[in-house]
């Protein structure tokens, strides 16, 4: 069985394609099936999340391509940002993963969360999509899979560092 375990960001060659729904691209470990049909092992770092169009590897430097599976989703949209703001602002304050575009949000399907945002005011539309929510202000690295975040790599927000905090004490001692 061909193991699975190293992203990279570029191959001259694509050997295969790895078809996965959004929940199962969150699994650092698990077997699969590649759309040829062949089994594969996952072995990824803890706390991996494979995007769209990111390129795996693994022993004899095959090349596998993942693809973001059309699964059910929610898109809510809104008669202004204002409105839209708002659902995001809800949607956030339950934990609820998120994707962002242009004038629209898409969930995952859940009808709590749906008659939630039709209270605020939005359209919710049931949408086969892939699912590409935002990975979070503190997660490793930018997502960067449409082109149009320009983070480019790096932390989404800065980390608090902790400073040393200075008393009348020590700048006695400091002298």
């Amino acid at each position: 069985m061909l193991s699975l375990h190293t992203k990279i960001a570029h191959a001259d060659e694509v050997h295969d394609e790895l078809v996965l729904p959004y929940d199962q691209r969150e699994r650092c470990r698990q077997r699969a099936r590649l759309a040829s049909g062949e089994e594969v092992a996952l072995f990824l770092v803890r706390g991996t999340v494979l995007r769209d169009g990111e390129l795996l590897t693994g022993e004899g430097g095959r090349v596998v391509r993942v693809v973001a599976a059309l699964e059910p989703t929610y898109v809510v949209r809104c008669e202004t940002p204002t409105m839209l703001a708002r659902c995001a602002f809800h949607l956030g304050n339950r934990h609820t993963q998120v994707q962002v575009g242009p004038h629209w949000l898409r969930i995952r399907v859940d009808p709590v969360l749906k008659e939630m945002v039709l209270g605020l005011g939005a359209q919710v539309d049931e949408e086969q999509a892939k699912f590409e929510p935002e990975p979070g202000a503190y997660a490793g690295h930018g997502h960067g899979h449409d082109g149009h975040h320009g983070h480019g790599g790096g932390l989404l927000a800065p980390v608090p560092v902790r400073q040393k905090i200075h008393r009348p004490a020590d700048l006695a001692t400091d002298a």
